[in-house]
């Protein structure tokens, strides 16, 4: 994990070859060569092709400054990995660059590097190499995940055909309500909203290839995301508000909410278009591997719009559709 000098030891090493000893050489796997050179060596699995993608993460804008670290290393690698899930790749390994302030406390790069190591062990990967600088802030993190997946069965964003059906996987809006948690807007007595928003589940390991038309993971909202996909394949699409799917906490939080669920982000929930009359059994193959499956609404033809249908049937005014990056 080669590193830019932040301050030098008179006579010894560069004070972050100490950090990267204590925190991230235990997550290094074979192929890391211990962290000593400037590259990794990676073989792909035999007759495997490489799924490769990054995500960054900025203190105060992806997740807040007061957050556990154990939770930011966890979100950083499950973001991450919910872009392999999209794809219906495998995980494989990491590369991760550290940006952060010469006073951060020792104490949160261990808390930061346990929470990958506890997802390492969960999700079969590890740390293949990346990078530490200094900064005068905030920290900013930027991992870089690598999978694999069967020649030609990496599922795209661009696919879906008028007659194909919305599907997502999971509860939709959670994130978006954790957040509103985190900042004091609504209460959580059971904690769940907060959890979904600090530490997502990436839905590694569902069999869609073959099965799917297109998919795409619910980051930036259910509603922008799903325009991605009909903007890739020429089409537009329909979602039922009452079909989407919402958790006990999100249900207690009242209808009020449904334009933050809806356009919120940060579910990592998978959205899906499933070919007409296929769904039941992606969602019966689903459901066997703990991951509830709901159809939420259809894809149309014509432009790439995305209308929200109330319980008549009538479309119903969502003022922002997701999260914008800029």
């Amino acid at each position: 994990m080669a590193a830019v000098p932040i301050t030098a030891d008179v006579g010894g090493l560069p004070p972050e070859f100490g950090l990267i000893g204590r925190h991230f050489r235990p997550l290094a796997g074979p192929a890391a060569l211990d962290l000593e050179d400037d590259a990794a060596v990676l073989a792909p699995p035999p007759g495997r092709e490489l799924v490769m993608a990054a995500d960054t993460m900025v203190s105060g804008v992806h997740y807040l400054p007061d957050d556990p670290a154990e939770g930011v290393g966890q979100k950083l690698l499950r973001v991450n990995l919910s872009d392999l899930a999209a794809m219906a790749a495998e995980p494989l390994g990491y590369l991760l660059a550290v940006s952060a302030p010469a006073d951060t406390p020792d104490t949160w790069f261990a808390g930061f590097a346990a929470g990958l190591a506890a997802d390492q062990a969960e999700f079969g990967l590890s740390l293949l190499g990346g990078d530490t600088t200094s900064t005068p802030g905030p920290i900013t993190l930027s991992l870089t995940i690598i999978g694999h997946v069967a020649p030609g069965q990496a599922v795209r964003r661009r696919g879906a055909r008028p007659g194909d059906e919305v599907w997502v996987t999971g509860t939709i809006g959670d994130g978006a309500l954790g957040l509103a948690v985190s900042l004091g807007k609504l209460a959580d007595p059971s904690g769940f909203l907060r959890g979904r928003y600090c530490v997502p589940s990436p839905r590694l390991g569902l069999p869609l290839a073959g099965r799917v038309s297109a998919a795409i993971d619910v980051s930036d909202g259910l509603l922008q995301d799903l325009g991605h996909l009909c903007r890739l394949s020429g089409c537009g699409a329909e979602v039922e508000a009452a079909s989407v799917p919402m958790s006990e906490a999100a249900r207690v939080a009242g209808p009020g909410w449904l334009a933050q669920r809806l356009g919120g982000g940060d579910d990592y929930e998978l959205l899906l278009a499933v070919p007409e009359g296929r769904g039941a059994a992606l969602a019966e193959a689903c459901a066997a591997r703990g991951v509830p499956l709901t159809r939420i609404g259809r894809f149309v033809a014509g432009p790439g719009a995305v209308r929200v249908l109330g319980e008549d049937g009538q479309p119903l005014a969502i003022g922002r559709h997701g999260w914008s990056h800029f």
